[in-house]
């Protein structure tokens, strides 16, 4: 009987170290200009639940909502632009109630640190620059707001054959540091993070539509539960403080 029990015994603390190396994997859907803030977030969460393993899909967020409309795998989509984002509510990929605008950003304008041009302010640009680079209007936020400052400011069809289209704004931030355009126009936390170029203008708020970035639960997610824990921690002071440091604005203080 002793060795019944003992052989009962060392089958359950096999069963229960199984269950402990089971990990469920989550796929958050977000956009480019959140790479660097979402991978330090990242640590922070499997830390606190080992359990539960993340994997990003990186993008701009037009291509992100699309691939979810056409059926990827997605538990949670983090947009940085709000018509996206309740584009797919109204379609019913995200219910209302499992959304929430987290933060917000702004829009700059940035040159090569080796900067040759004479670029100080948006509106330098048709006499000095000879490229510029800004994201696809159609499909990446950030250049659908730099198309409207541009156009805000009275110089968008001076610069249309100028323009450089990028897939997002990360390739946008990658041609300015290489050179191989005059100028950009990213995210504020975008240029944050590159020691390679120079920000010379921060656009103004009643140039552009508000920057703000929602983050939402699909409703197709696998994993409800453990999207739900990933919600919620967005939410918190520890991963609010992450973003803010990376440049963003919280907004639910």
């Amino acid at each position: 009987m002793l060795v019944i029990s003992t052989g009962c015994s060392n089958l359950e603390t096999d069963n229960e170290q199984k269950d402990k190396d089971i990990q469920v994997g989550l796929t958050i859907s977000a956009a480019a200009s959140l790479t660097d803030a979402l991978n330090a977030i990242k640590s922070k969460f499997e830390a606190k639940y080992p359990e539960i393993k993340i994997t990003y899909n990186f993008g701009s967020s037009g291509t992100l909502q699309q691939q979810i409309i056409q059926g990827a795998p997605a538990d949670l989509f983090f947009s940085a632009a709000e018509d996206k984002f309740y584009d797919l509510v109204e379609k019913g990929f995200i219910t209302p109630d499992s959304g929430v605008d987290l933060v917000g950003n702004s829009l700059v304008l940035i040159t090569p640190k080796e900067n040759s041009k004479e670029i100080k302010m948006f509106e330098d640009l048709p006499s000095q620059g000879e490229t510029i680079s800004i994201g696809t209007p159609e499909t990446v936020p950030a250049g659908n707001y730099a198309k409207e400052v541009l156009v805000k400011l009275g110089i968008w069809n001076s610069l249309e054959q100028k323009i450089v289209f990028a897939k997002d704004v990360r390739q946008v931030l990658t041609y300015v540091e290489t050179g191989n355009v005059d100028a950009g126009i990213v995210y504020h936390t975008d240029a944050l993070a590159s020691a390679k170029i120079e920000i010379q203008e921060i656009a103004k708020e009643d140039t552009h539509s508000p920057i703000i970035y929602p983050l939402g639960i699909l409703k197709e997610s696998k994993n409800p539960n453990e999207a739900k824990l990933f919600f919620d921690f967005m939410q918190t002071e520890e991963a609010l403080s992450i973003l803010e440091s990376y440049g963003f604005v919280g907004l639910l203080k």
